[in-house]
């Protein structure tokens, strides 16, 4: 009996024994596991380029003043047909342009003052080129002393202003997201290589929006477009 007892407790001893160990290797894999997957560097790449507008919004923006309505519509449509006629002779496409209603005021009416203005009517419209003829609107813009000849009063401010565009986007997304996502990687190669580390896959990537900007305010039919992407790469021994 004493023999069976003693047998019995060495069995169960190594059982014991083979179960610290075996536990002991599993707990040291899975802290290496847990290590391993919470070791991450968060980096951003960036990717610009220089492009040049592929539109052209041309406000031509004009008014003109009288006492008679018939007579302000009159000359309202004469001076929309003096326009368009400049714009055709500038090569542009009669298609790509079009024109607002017109808005007319009574000046009498909105008048606080003890002085009548000497014209009752005042009325403006806009005539609008839009065109991918981005050139040909730059070297036309100086040339509306044209108009002013011809006897078109145009009101040219901010909210009239030219506007030169980049609707192209979507043709140099692929290429500039690709080229952000390296930049980022480089960023991680280098934290890694700094760290004694090795980058491993992407846990995480998100894209940034994409920013359509002038250039700078002297030549605003050039733009610089910037993507900024955000990625988190595991880190591995």
């Amino acid at each position: 009996m004493a023999v069976d007892r003693t047998l019995q407790g060495l069995v169960l001893g190594g059982l014991v024994a083979i179960g610290l160990v075996w536990g002991g290797s599993y707990i040291k894999d899975a802290a290496q596991v847990w290590r391993d997957a919470n070791r991450s560097v968060t980096v951003k790449g960036l990717a610009e380029r220089e492009v040049a507008a592929n539109v052209a919004l041309w406000p031509l923006h004009y008014s003109v003043a009288g006492n008679e309505l018939s007579g302000l519509q009159a000359e309202l449509a004469q001076d929309e047909a003096t326009i368009r006629e400049f714009l055709e002779a500038q090569g542009f496409d009669a298609s790509n342009i079009s024109v607002t209603p017109p808005q007319v005021q009574d000046r009498y009416a909105n008048n606080y003052g003890n002085s009548q203005p000497e014209e009752r009517y005042s009325g403006e419209a806009t005539v609008l080129l839009r065109t991918p003829k981005v050139s040909a609107v730059k070297a036309a813009l100086p040339k509306t002393s044209q108009l002013v000849r011809e006897g078109v009063l145009l009101s040219p401010n901010y909210e009239y202003r030219t506007e030169f565009l980049f609707t192209d986007l979507e043709r140099i997304k692929p290429e500039m997201i690709a080229e952000a996502t390296a930049d980022a990687r480089r960023a991680a190669q280098q934290f890694a290589e700094d760290s004694g580390s090795r980058v491993g896959a992407i846990k995480r990537a998100s894209q940034g929006y994409f920013s359509i900007e002038d250039l700078d305010s002297y030549t605003p039919d050039l733009k610089k477009v910037r993507v900024v992407t955000t990625i988190d790469y595991a880190l591995e021994d």
